[in-house]
């Protein structure tokens, strides 16, 4: 009878389900439009396990912020089944963050429903749904459902409750014991541990239930019965043993999933700083009073929930360190009320006492990792982790609502009370959603509340440099250290700051205040014990900025090998400094720091990148292509791997590298779409296949992204030169002359088509004295204005420019042998009496110009009939020849 009414209560209509939905719809459809916030930002942006190129089995063997559990500076937070759904979202919709949130919503509903069919087990149905009505509105939870890191909260909350609703049909209509519901019990509490930590403890909630309200045991009762045997008088009853058989495969599944999560982290704890949690680093009695306040504290949230707060670290809540501090009032205040409801609902069987220890269970044991009682967290109080143990506070609300409202003259005045509850609380949930829309809201938000917290005057700081509102956030920054002199990052962030607003000296000196307040080396301590690792990054940062400047260098490398020295595991020290090594041109040092970073950890790709860069100056480009290719092993999207490996394979000049070369360079521009190098590079790769259509395509895309892209036009024109198409280079020679007017090649390029091509020997003269103007010593813009003036049949002109040229490049064979042409020629007119300034075109001297000019086009429509076939085609070779060494050099210079 009494499991047929439970089985009745326990149902759910679609009505209700449709109300719940409506309603936390209703307050937090705003939430679609915040972005990721806070945490959000390591666990979701800077998180490389939620992209389809990470395998798979590193979100088991990575903790909830993508780091290594078997790092040092690991957070011990495994939670692979909610970093999986992260990536789920990312599968669909990357980083589009309405979709997190959007799931986050659903979710939330999700656990509102299964909390209403749990509260049908203790509650009827009216006050059942308020409990559920007033756990889907309330302000506590905006933290849980707003903030995208908060889905680990519901996740847990939904297996947590799932594994409850299977345990109370562990029990047949028999009394035997159904062990397929205990199977899914544990099955489902696994499942609630890998969302997060806390899910554990909804075996302790399934004890109770059993204990209290399914064997209807009072603590009176228990005491009694452990006394009757105890003296021999009776052995255990048949309904004890059958409860103690299930509470012991309880148990024991609840030590074997302890043990493999202490296995999973190494049975090390995570390292939190004194500023993460104050109290934890505290003396006797300090730490105790203070962990024992945070409680009505957390109780006071629960009860107002009117002033919320996204970091409640650092000063937030100043120490309780005397026993006369009158906060421990509240401290009794709590036990008191608490002690209260513990004894009312352990001492009687009525149905009142069973609904108070269940609601009990519910705040107390699933708070309980959080509470510090067993290992300190790097938290003083965190709005999120009361999702589950509202749920409790719900019960016992609508409980009490339920008492009152069953006195006649308070039944109105209760539903009243109810409507308003249940309104406030609604609109401030709404509200709430907006501070979580940015950065800026959010942490300005909580300064409202709180002044007193360096981390959030540093959080604003944050959320105005990213938007390079330096100045700004300088200010934030400077309070930050007022409020808490000690601490190390907010010194580190002014430094920052100061270098964005190329501040230096004032850069150096924050730097060096911060590097004052690190703990100095002690022999056989470990560094890390007594520190963030993060706040090693002061010597990282500090050796960055004097290494401007090249006298001190020195200098530099002594603080990286200083933080080498504190924390031999140190990668970014390693990475740092081989970068500097390089600067000094100790490429060999570099690549021993790049090895020994290597040997810390061989899955970064970034690593293998800059060993490779190392090898390229090394000139060892064989070793270079192998790093590069371990990196994208790593990383197959490595932008820089594709496009330098990329480089690499072109400038080889092996024919047996260009098609890995054009596929990563595809690669590259897949990933980067308006990076016109990748394109100008496919160019070049189809240039040097004869793929003129293709390279002409990929020319005309990267000028298309970069108006005036030097290296592109030039390339593109000579192209169009090369293809017998002379007059469609002009454009395009004119178009990089307009952006670049000193480009000497392109000038010399255009001079000789208009020549050769066009017969405008105006202006073919025009861009050669362009050259000269800028040049004077240029000696083939020389040389070709010396063969315009022969083209226009002004020998001496062109004598006295030959001279010229030659007195500027004596060595030049084809200069000397190009005037004594012009002599000849000139001293053969005189003879006949012809006048030298009217001098027929030479086209022997023309042509033989041609032979030692690098830039001048064909001129095949010149050639006399008088010359050989031969000589005609070795002319073509020179010419083509020549045509290959510009463009070599003008890849050499794509650069600038």
């Amino acid at each position: 009878m009494i499991s047929g009414l439970w089985s009745a209560m326990a149902v759910v209509s679609w009505k209700e389900i449709l109300l719940l939905t409506g309603l936390v719809v209703g307050c937090y459809w705003n939430s679609l439009s915040c972005g990721f916030v806070f945490d959000d930002v390591s666990a979701i942006l800077d998180n490389k396990d939620l992209r389809p190129s990470t395998p798979l089995r590193n979100l088991f063997l990575n903790d909830f912020w993508g780091t290594p559990m078997t790092e040092e500076r690991s957070h011990k937070s495994y939670r692979p089944l909610t970093v999986l759904t992260f990536r789920l979202n990312y599968l669909f919709s990357e980083l589009s963050a309405a979709s997190y949130h959007l799931l986050n919503v659903v979710l939330h509903a999700v656990v509102c429903v299964l909390f209403l069919r749990v509260c049908r087990l203790f509650l009827d149905k009216t006050f059942s749904l308020v409990a559920a009505l007033l756990f889907a509105v309330h302000p506590i939870h905006t933290e849980a459902v707003t903030g995208v890191v908060g889905r680990a909260e519901l996740l847990s909350s939904i297996f947590l409750l799932a594994a409850f609703l299977a345990y109370t049909r562990s029990t047949a209509p028999d009394h035997s014991i159904v062990w397929t519901p205990i199977a899914l019990t544990v099955v489902l509490v696994a499942a609630a541990t890998l969302c997060k930590e806390q899910g554990i403890t909804v075996i302790g909630i399934c004890c109770v239930h059993e204990v209290f309200v399914a064997q209807g045991f009072t603590l009176p009762m228990l005491l009694d019965t452990l006394l009757q045997v105890l003296r021999g008088k009776d052995g255990f009853p048949y309904a004890v043993l059958q409860t103690l058989l299930k509470l012991i495969v309880l148990i024991i599944s609840t030590l074997l999933l302890v043990i493999v999560r202490v296995q999973v982290i190494q049975s090390q704890l995570p390292v939190f700083t004194r500023f993460d949690n104050p109290a934890a680093v505290s003396p006797t009695p300090t730490r105790q009073l203070t962990f024992n306040y945070l409680l009505p504290v957390n109780a006071w949230l629960l009860l107002n929930p009117s002033e919320l707060c996204c970091d409640w670290t650092m000063g937030t809540i100043p120490l309780v360190e005397s026993p006369l501090d009158p906060r421990n009032l509240a401290t009794l205040l709590f036990y008191t009320m608490l002690g209260l409801l513990a004894y009312h609902s352990l001492r009687y069987r009525h149905s009142s006492a069973k609904i108070v220890i269940m609601a009990l269970s519910l705040i107390v044991l699933p708070f309980i990792p959080a509470s510090n009682l067993f290992f300190p967290v790097g938290f003083v109080v965190a709005e999120r982790v009361l999702y589950v143990p509202s749920m409790g506070f719900c019960v016992l609300v609508a409980h009490g609502f339920r008492i009152v409202s069953h006195k006649g003259h308070m039944k109105k005045i209760s539903w009243l009370m109810i409507g308003v509850l249940l309104t406030t609380h609604a609109v401030k949930t709404f509200n709430r959603n907006w501070d979580w829309e940015s950065e800026y809201t959010l942490f300005t938000s909580a300064l409202k509340v709180n002044k007193n917290n360096a981390k959030l005057w540093n959080n604003v700081g944050h959320a105005l440099e990213n938007q390079n509102s330096y100045e700004k956030a300088l200010r934030y920054f400077l309070q930050a250290t007022r409020v808490q002199p000690d601490d190390i990052g907010a010194h580190m962030n002014v430094g920052r700051t100061y270098k964005n607003l190329n501040k230096s000296k004032e850069a150096e000196d924050a730097y060096l205040i911060a590097k004052s307040l690190m703990p100095q080396v002690i022999p056989g301590k470990k560094y890390a014990t007594r520190v963030a690792p993060n706040h090693l990054n002061v010597y990282i940062n500090l050796a960055n900025l004097i290494r401007a400047n090249d006298s001190r260098l020195e200098e530099a490398d002594q603080l990286y090998r200083q933080a080498i020295s504190m924390r031999p595991d140190f990668k970014q020290a390693y990475i740092s400094r081989g970068e500097l090594l390089l600067k000094m041109n100790k490429p060999t040092e570099a690549r021993d720091a790049y090895l020994r970073a290597l040997e810390l950890d061989r899955t970064n790709a970034d690593l293998w990148y800059n060993l490779a860069i190392v090898n390229i100056e090394m000139k060892e480009p064989s070793e270079a292509l192998k790093n590069f290719n371990h990196a994208l092993e790593l990383n197959p999207r490595h932008k820089l791997a594709l496009f330098n490996s990329a480089l690499l394979m072109q400038e080889s000049g092996e024919p047996k590298f260009r098609p890995e070369a054009n596929r990563r360079f595809l690669i590259y521009v897949k990933e980067e779409p308006e990076d016109a190098n990748g394109y100008f590079n496919l160019g070049m790769l189809a240039m040097d296949a004869n793929e003129n259509a293709a390279a002409e395509r990929w020319m005309r895309k990267a000028i298309n992204l970069q108006a005036g892209f030097r290296s592109a036009l030039f390339n593109l024109a000579l192209l169009y030169s090369q293809s017998r198409r002379e007059l469609d280079a002009l454009p395009v020679l004119d178009e990089l002359l307009r952006h670049h007017p000193e480009h000497i090649k392109g000038l010399i390029l255009k001079g000789d088509i208009l020549m050769n091509h066009k017969k405008d020997t105006h202006g073919a003269k025009d861009c050669f004295e362009r050259i000269l103007r800028m040049d004077p010593t240029n000696v083939q813009g020389k040389h070709n204005l010396c063969v315009v003036y022969f083209e226009e049949r002004d020998l001496p002109r062109a004598e006295r420019c030959l001279e010229e040229t030659l007195a500027l490049a004596p060595n030049e064979e084809y200069v000397r042998r190009h005037l004594s042409i012009v002599r000849s020629k000139m001293a053969a007119m005189s003879a006949a009496g012809q006048p030298l300034s009217s001098a027929e075109r030479a086209t022997v001297s023309a042509k033989e110009e041609k032979e030692k000019r690098p830039l001048d086009s064909s001129q095949a429509d010149k050639r006399t009939k008088s010359k050989s076939t031969k000589e005609i085609k070795d002319i073509e070779k020179k010419r083509a020849a020549a045509l290959k060494r510009l463009e070599e050099i003008e890849r050499i210079l794509s650069g600038d």
